[in-house]
């Protein structure tokens, strides 16, 4: 793996690449992260260390790695900053960095305390940007309304329908196996950190699936990838990706109408409902409450919308 600066494992020092190569293990078999995240973390690390190289005037070793200070890893922030890079981008590397140099300390081969010295980005406040309910249907109604390939179609459908009314990750949905497709009225799904949880399953759901199975002309079966791709191969996040932007092209929705959208589309309406957040927190296998509790900001944007635009008195 490389960053964007073209530093390779090769051209690191041999104790760097030992290090890396037991982190990896780590979170592989330890943290048991998935090998989405795996990847984020070692290609936030090899950005870093691409940054150090130019910083330092040469590729660090183990030693170099360990005996930076806070002015360093300042500059590492700044530099990302100049070249645009999104604060949650930067919050994101940031943990990388700490949860690499923890396992350092953890291993016996050094610490540094002051990359844990710096603060994280101030994050903006946001809310997520779910459709309405009548956008969300409209999205599932013409899923399959411009393939050629009628079962490229119905996999359209039954991705999206699966993402509403489940209220999955995109990267849960793909990660699924034919096998592990519903056939009750519940799911195991496997999210981050390799943590499951159960997810109610409607039969709407389950017969779009199978429909798209059926007609599947590649037939996954056992542990074959669900969703496949026009040549058969696993579906990616951006074919999925690209296939709702030509809906929400055909429907004039805004640019938030993404796959991603349709799990948060699920919880609000849940809420809106009157389900509780603990609930809605178990569904969606969200570690906090407080990462479920932005939902309640979504609902009361939308109460208020309906009161100022119905009350009599705010009318006036």
């Amino acid at each position: 793996m490389a960053d964007p600066n073209g530093l390779t494992a090769i051209t690191l020092p041999q104790d760097v690449r030992d290090a890396i190569a037991d982190w990896r293990g780590w979170l592989a078999n330890e943290r048991r992260a998935s090998n989405h995240t795996t990847d984020n973390y070692l290609a936030d690390l090899y950005a870093f260390l691409g940054f150090i190289k130019d910083h330092l005037g040469e590729t660090p070793t183990l030693k170099d790695l360990l005996r930076l200070n806070p002015r360093d890893f300042r500059s590492w922030l700044a530099r990302r900053s100049m070249d645009g890079m999104a604060k949650t981008s930067t919050a994101r590397a940031l943990s990388s960095l700490r949860n690499f140099y923890r396992f350092l300390e953890r291993s016996g081969r050094g610490q540094n305390a002051a990359v844990q010295s710096i603060r994280n980005p101030r994050l903006p406040q946001s809310t997520p940007k779910p459709l309405a309910p009548d956008d969300a249907m409209a999205v599932l109604e013409n899923a399959d309304a411009w393939q050629d390939e009628p079962w490229l179609g119905k996999r359209n459908l039954a991705l999206f329908t699966l993402l509403y009314g489940c209220g999955l990750r995109i990267s849960e949905a793909l990660d699924l196996n034919a096998n592990q497709r519903p056939t009750g009225d519940s799911m195991v799904i496997t999210g981050k950190g390799n943590k499951q949880r159960l997810v109610p399953v409607l039969p709407i759901v389950r017969d779009t699936i199978e429909d798209y199975v059926r007609t599947c002309p590649f037939a996954p079966n056992g542990d074959d990838p669900l969703f496949l791709g026009a040549r058969g191969n696993r579906l990616v996040a951006q074919v999925a990706q690209r296939e709702m932007r030509k809906v929400r092209e055909l429907l004039n929705l805004p640019d938030t109408a993404t796959p991603h959208a349709l799990r948060h589309s699920f919880a609000t309406h849940l809420l809106a409902g009157g389900g509780d957040l603990r609930t809605i927190q178990d569904l969606l296998g969200h570690a906090s409450l407080s990462t479920t509790q932005r939902y309640t900001a979504v609902d009361t944007e939308q109460l208020m919308a309906v009161y100022n635009g119905t009350h009599p008195r705010a009318r006036r």
